[in-house]
């Protein structure tokens, strides 16, 4: 995941500087709009008009910045390893394609042109808060206040409009991570039936991806809406 995020925002550069729109704050904090459409940023006109679902996937992996990856690959890196060696690499894959994708459809659903990880960095942190609602523990209590904490100052400061954050993305990947928190068996497959199934999971959240990638590759020359005759 960290990878992947770091080579599409050097991709999102190269097309930043190509536009002549590199440079200064840009760079820390914008990269250009027609950079981040054609490579696969989640359009309300692209998604729903064009039909373009792959969208609510490729929009993960962009960021707008050096400050907008960092944060987002901070928090990655923080709760990425403890789920997927709950989890599994297979599910771990799956929870973060589905909270992200679903994140950006409800981004998407109001209105946002949208882009980065959070949605699915999201996704992770209500999994884990599921995992501390079924286990008991001082050490679960303590986790579950931590997170519950993280999260309110989170929305907080979305709701009152600083950092142009997307609530959309962050409430759906939240809401939707929490749900499949509350459905994995909180440990990593253990017998054939159960790594078959983790495994499928997996399999489909990878092709997905890379489908999508696919279509963002095929879909690049287009025009993109503020360009249309």
């Amino acid at each position: 995941m960290l990878v992947v995020n770091i080579l599409m925002l050097g991709v999102s550069l190269v097309l930043t500087m190509q536009a002549g729109e590199a440079g200064g704050l840009h760079t820390l904090f914008g990269m250009s709009s027609e950079a981040s459409y054609r490579l696969g940023a989640s359009h309300p006109y692209g998604i729903f008009f064009r039909h373009e679902w792959w969208r609510l996937v490729t929009a993960m992996f962009l960021h707008g910045g050096l400050i907008h990856i960092g944060f987002n690959m901070m928090n990655l890196m923080q709760f990425g390893p403890a789920l997927e060696e709950l989890y599994g690499s297979a599910r771990y894959l799956f929870l973060y394609v589905v909270t992200g994708a679903l994140g950006f459809l409800a981004s998407a659903m109001t209105g946002h042109f949208s882009i980065g990880a959070s949605g699915a960095l999201l996704g992770l942190i209500g999994a884990m808060l599921a995992v501390t609602t079924k286990r008991g523990g001082s050490f679960m209590r303590e986790l579950r206040s931590r997170l519950i904490t993280s999260v309110a100052i989170l929305f907080a400061i979305g709701f009152m409009g600083f950092l142009g954050m997307d609530n959309a993305a962050h409430i759906g990947g939240f809401a939707v991570g929490f749900g499949l928190g509350k459905i994995f068996t909180d440990r990593q497959p253990m017998n054939s039936r159960e790594k078959q199934k983790a495994y499928g999971l997996g399999w489909i959240a990878g092709l997905v991806v890379v489908a999508s990638f696919v279509m963002m590759l095929l879909h690049f020359p287009d025009r993109v809406p503020w360009q249309q005759p």
